[in-house]
């Protein structure tokens, strides 16, 4: 058979842990005998991470900003217990963190449905696809640790040499911790353009929540954007659409979400969305079945899977003993970078192959062949649990039929 051909390279950002075993099992496996694949690597494992001073995810965030399409391996963000274990420099941002704010856009996740692996939830019939804001908040903050007594000021100076503002954080009676975030009315407005043509294209309700009765300022400044942006823009396209926007406070928003049938977009602002895309996942099965793409307004798009390197799996591995683990949402990441690299370079052999990649991962596992997560947990009949190889090399034997 031969080997589909690419046009430009996509962007290939290595990871960490189990997630890089079976990043290399899917390219010889499920890629490379198919594609003549053209990437341009990185490796953002965290050694390199280190001896590099974190240039390397730069680079890579730099590389996606000209290449167009980019798809990444789970990579490790350090705390001090693994600054202790790699002998780290220094505790390294998360690459996910740095990417994001360098290209901007929204995170979209949906979890990819099987039959056979039914929701926890039992009302949920409908994927929820969690659109997550990707830049600012907690991931681009800076904080401190306050020694002692004092007071904490937060403060303004304008550019044009006006006078500076300033407000009161707190006045601290003894030690503490003090924490500062930002966030841009341009990345909320392409957050809402993101979101509201998503919905569009996808014929979805759209929900927003935010917690604007206690941020005020902060939040109510999301909550107003989307707001402006749906009324001057999107509303008649929305009830020509026969969709609706939605507004709510986050906490109404996770009760009705668990009372839902599912079938619409949630949009959540960054660390809202990365804690309730993980629920989501799980509650729709598993952390490993769950697709996630950057859409950047200035037309970047990076693909990944939702969950982190699988550390535990990793231990096992290295002690030489048997993994099961689950290798879709990594692949359903090289699936849709293939794809739209075949969208954007006009070669709809590589976009059949993707498509067949995804068919042939859900075949499989509707076959009753699967990693241990997803046996512990379906509803087929006497299901053949496989080590992370087998599994690959299963999906591998079936998409060679779905290509013949």
């Amino acid at each position: 058979m031969a080997k589909i051909l690419m046009k430009t390279p996509l962007v290939e950002m290595d990871g960490d842990e189990m997630t890089r075993i079976m990043w290399k099992m899917i390219k010889d496996d499920l890629i490379v005998p198919f594609v003549d694949l053209r990437t341009e690597y990185f490796d953002l494992g965290l050694e390199n991470r280190n001896a590099t001073d974190d240039q390397v995810t730069i680079d890579s965030a730099n590389a996606t900003k000209r290449l167009g399409v980019a798809v990444k391996c789970a990579t490790i963000t350090p705390n001090a217990a693994r600054m202790e274990e790699y002998d780290l420099k220094k505790m390294w941002k998360s690459p996910n963190g740095t990417i994001r704010a360098m290209l901007d856009g929204t995170v979209f996740r949906a979890p990819i449905l099987v039959k056979g692996i039914e929701p926890y939830v039992r009302t949920w019939k409908a994927p929820i696809t969690i659109a997550r804001h990707a830049y600012g908040d907690v991931y681009r903050d800076v904080e401190m640790r306050v020694p002692g007594p004092g007071r904490v000021d937060l403060t303004y100076t304008p550019a044009d040499g006006g006078d500076p503002q300033s407000v009161c954080v707190h006045e601290f009676a003894g030690p503490g911790v003090v924490e500062g975030m930002h966030n841009l009315d341009e990345s909320i407005t392409g957050f809402a353009h993101a979101c509201f043509s998503y919905a569009l294209e996808t014929r979805q309700d759209l929900w927003f929540a935010t917690k604007d009765t206690i941020s005020k300022t902060y939040d109510h400044r999301f909550k107003d954007v989307f707001a402006d942006l749906y009324e001057t823009e999107y509303r008649e396209k929305f009830e020509a659409a026969d969709i609706e926007y939605f507004y709510t406070l986050i906490d109404d928003a996770v009760a009705r979400v668990m009372r839902s049938e599912g079938g619409f977009i949630w949009a959540c602002k960054n660390y809202d969305g990365d804690v309730m895309s993980d629920m989501v996942s799980t509650a729709f099965g598993s952390l490993a079945m769950m697709t996630s793409v950057l859409v950047s307004p200035h037309g970047y798009w990076e693909y990944e899977a939702a969950h982190g390197t699988v550390q535990r799996h990793y231990y096992k591995h290295l002690r030489g003993e048997r993994t099961s683990t689950n290798s879709v949402a990594t692949i359903f990441a090289w699936s849709g970078a293939l794809r739209k690299r075949g969208e954007l370079d006009g070669t709809p052999d590589l976009v059949r192959f993707a498509d067949a990649l995804e068919r042939a991962t859900i075949g499989t596992i509707e076959d009753g062949k699967m990693t241990g997560d997803l046996a512990r947990i379906t509803t087929l009949p006497n299901p053949r649990q496989l080590d992370t190889e087998e599994f690959i090399l299963a999906i591998a034997d079936r998409l060679q039929k779905e290509l013949a």
